[in-house]
């Protein structure tokens, strides 16, 4: 049997080795100066005026919920086309989850969807940039006015909105998951230009304490400390953000690999009756291809993946829709959502990594057009 195609496969080599050991040879592993440096690097990248980094994406959405005060009685609006911990946060925060529908093709959440599920109670908007694409967020920010937007950008880095890098205007969050464009095996990222509530989040990150442990016990440090509020402990280490710094520099090589292999796929699967593939916006934008999300109509999709697997072709499923999971509905009752719900029975992500070859790339597509013929 040929060899196994995963669904990803994170894109590592030498460079970021070297820059591990490193670290671990200079006796300092925790946060210290290569996150001062990556958080610094990345702000830079993205276009923002501050950046955070974090143990995860995840502890990005906690804290920033708790620092915008969301909790009780309060709404936040967001597609059910995602990750669950976004769902997840919003729940743990007291507040409830407003889910709004998607487009069928790129799977974004539709705008007009937004403005119909605007209330005295919403708090907060959560558009999610879905497998590398960019939402229309200027027609989310004419919806939204001064209601807070926070971009879940877990899917966006090295992706435009009409010439700028998401997460350069609005609160955002990214993550580094080893399945994301760029990993720190776990970790992530907060961007935003506020600089008060940044540093609130820098106070929430690490127990409320104002200075890192760098600051604490590094050279000519003073460990003295007070708390003014507690917080949590969801600091990134250096050892990771060694190997984030090593990632950006092979971002545009990393973006540029999988945009070649998505326009294969698209290119060679376009005429293929029974899948639909992934749609493009149609607003300027500069696409990541995190993901290659394909739409299953001519079988059921258990068969599709079965054959797949049969074939020694990895898979995903990205996502379950979060509307339908069995605590949502407990707590908060059905909600219809015409698209999403079709959508959640035909989507499966094929195999996207930068290390993809050629032919493993032409594998797939034969496999594919072999089990839908």
């Amino acid at each position: 049997m040929s060899d196994f195609i995963p669904m990803s496969k994170p894109f590592l080599g030498k460079a970021e080795i070297d820059a591990v050991v490193q670290v671990l040879k200079s006796g300092w592993i925790t946060t210290g100066p290569k996150c001062k440096e990556f958080e610094e690097e990345f702000a830079r990248f993205i276009g923002a005026s501050h950046a955070l980094s974090l143990s995860s994406g995840t502890g990005g959405m906690h804290i920033v919920l708790k620092a915008m005060g969301i909790g009780e009685g309060d709404e936040v609006i967001t597609p059910s086309m995602t990750f669950a911990s976004t769902v997840n946060q919003i729940v743990l925060a007291d507040a409830r989850p407003v889910f709004a529908d998607i487009d069928y093709d790129t799977l974004l959440i539709r705008p007009e969807e937004i403005k119909k599920r605007l209330s005295k109670r919403t708090k907060a908007i959560i558009p999610v940039h879905f497998a590398g694409a960019p939402v229309d967020m200027d027609a989310i920010e004419d919806i939204a006015g001064d209601i807070p937007i926070i971009e879940d950008a877990a899917h966006a880095i090295d992706t435009y909105y009409k010439g700028r890098h998401i997460g350069r205007k609005n609160l955002s969050i990214f993550s580094f998951h080893p399945i994301k464009n760029i990993t720190t095996c776990e970790g992530g990222m907060v961007t935003g230009n506020d600089e008060t509530l940044m540093h609130r989040l820098r106070l929430l990150r690490f127990h409320g304490i104002e200075r890192d442990s760098w600051k604490r016990y590094g050279k000519g440090s003073d460990p003295d400390y007070d708390i003014v509020e507690p917080g949590f402990k969801y600091n990134m280490t250096d050892i990771q953000a060694a190997l984030g710094l090593a990632q950006m520099k092979q971002i545009e090589e990393i973006t540029e690999r999988r945009n070649r292999i998505a326009r294969h796929y698209l290119e060679e699967l376009s005429d293929l009756d029974g899948l639909d593939l992934p749609g493009i916006p149609c607003y300027e934008h500069g696409h990541a291809w995190h993901l290659f999300v394909v739409k299953i109509l001519a079988m059921d999709r258990a068969d599709f993946i079965q054959a797949l697997a049969e074939k020694n072709i990895g898979y995903g499923l990205h996502f379950p829709a979060c509307h339908t999971l069995s605590y949502v509905i407990k707590r908060f009752g059905k909600t219809a959502l015409s698209v999403t719900e079709d959508i959640a029975k035909k989507i499966i992500s094929l195999p996207i990594y930068p290390g993809m070859d050629a032919a493993q790339v032409d594998r797939v597509i034969d496999v594919v057009r072999e089990i839908i013929k």
